[in-house]
């Protein structure tokens, strides 16, 4: 006979209550500070090339990162979000993935669009909503989004992605296809009612799907401690009946090496994974936060003693595959070529009006029509209100 409460079948004759702490789960951690490994611990399998890669695409993030909070602070982009500390956890769990595996982001997952090939051209054209940005200017600078690489456009409102992620894997499942869906998102968005319905829907369906979660300590403002009592957001996935792992987020062959067995888990079982990475965000929230105000210098020095890019640069050293004068030529030439890529970036014009209505119906509906050519007549009668725009209304 079925058990239709689908519980397990063990019963017990006294009062007893499960504690909160009877699940405790691990953290994997395989790199050392120093660049060596754990003992006991072994390094997934790596080709030089693809370290190498992994590694150029964090340095490139970072240094992005620095140049464009700069920019925002100059005037010159309205907004920015670093993933500074968090580097690790984006690009290489992006490693691990198949190149046709869709990626569902957040907005501090910069690392895994870089590593999918996504230019410096790229991203300045969507950080200055030019007309060449891929969005056509209708997103806030950080919300990339690129269909030849698979990475679905990142929406504002918290933790949206996280039921689609679930419709969409259970898609590909129905399919018959041979990829799956990693879905990124922060602890504080684990908060919202959307990661309870898109695991639980997941879970049931069994669709092939990684949730990606990025325990960075704080939702803005609010430390995990003030966000929730429980081990982590890990045990939540084994109470929707998943699997999960916890993850050292700085250290990049722990996170790979993770990402790479659960994809491998999914696709065999076909059931969904969570991977929790702990790593600690040493930048603000955004370019509208300061940290100073909820965090001390104290905590944020002791964690920068385990930056990602340091450990593991250390890691490619011990292999001699990294030269470090080389490197450092290197990253000093990346540094120019940021500068020059935004001053490029800066000479095209936004896109034209016109294209504000376009992409929403087949042909656009005369209602839109008519709304176009009302904010048309309104920036005629306030050109100087509307500098950029106003001479490209026909």
């Amino acid at each position: 006979m079925t058990n239709p409460s689908n519980t397990t079948a063990l019963t017990v004759h006294q009062a007893q209550f499960t504690a909160a702490q009877a699940l405790s789960i691990p953290t994997l951690s395989i790199l050392q500070e120093d660049g060596t490994l754990f003992a006991g611990a072994s390094s997934p399998v790596l080709d030089r090339d693809t370290a190498l890669k992994i590694y150029e695409s964090m340095v490139f993030i970072r240094i992005l990162d620095e140049r464009m909070l700069a920019a925002q602070r100059q005037g010159r982009i309205s907004f920015y979000m670093q993933c500074l500390g968090e580097e690790a956890s984006t690009v290489a769990s992006a490693a691990a993935l198949d190149r046709k595996d869709m990626i569902m982001a957040q907005y501090r997952e910069q690392g895994a669009l870089r590593y999918r090939g996504f230019s410096l051209t790229q991203f300045m054209n969507q950080l200055l909503s030019n007309e060449l940005d891929l969005g056509k200017g209708r997103q806030m600078p950080v919300h990339y989004g690129s269909r030849d690489l698979h990475f679905m456009t990142i929406s504002s409102p918290l933790g949206t992605q996280i039921p689609q992620a679930s419709g969409y894997a259970y898609g590909q499942k129905l399919r018959g296809e041979s990829n799956i869906t990693l879905c990124y998102f922060g602890e504080g968005a684990a908060s919202e009612g959307d990661f309870h319905a898109g695991l639980n829907m997941a879970a049931v369906l069994q669709a092939p799907v990684i949730f990606f979660c990025r325990n960075n300590g704080y939702a803005i403002s609010t430390p995990a401690n003030e966000q929730f009592i429980g081990d982590g957001i890990a045990c939540r996935a084994v109470g929707y009946g998943m699997q999960a792992i916890r993850v050292d987020g700085a250290d990049v062959l722990a996170v790979y090496e993770a990402t790479r067995l659960a994809r491998k888990l999914v696709l065999e079982q076909q059931e969904p994974v969570l991977v929790e990475a702990i790593a600690y965000r040493l930048g603000a929230h955004s370019s509208s936060d300061d940290p100073s105000g909820y965090r001390s210098r104290e905590e944020e020095e002791r964690w920068r003693k385990q930056d990602p890019i340091a450990r593991y640069r250390l890691w490619l050293q011990h292999k001699d595959w990294l030269d470090e004068a080389a490197d450092q030529i290197a990253t000093d030439a990346l540094r120019q070529e940021v500068l020059e890529a935004l001053k490029e970036a800066e000479q095209f014009p936004k896109p034209h009006i016109d294209t504000l209505i376009g992409d929403v119906y087949a042909e656009p509906t005369p209602a839109l029509r008519e709304q176009l050519e009302q904010l048309k007549a309104h920036i005629r009668q306030y050109p100087d209100a509307y500098p950029l725009t106003a001479g490209r209304l026909e």
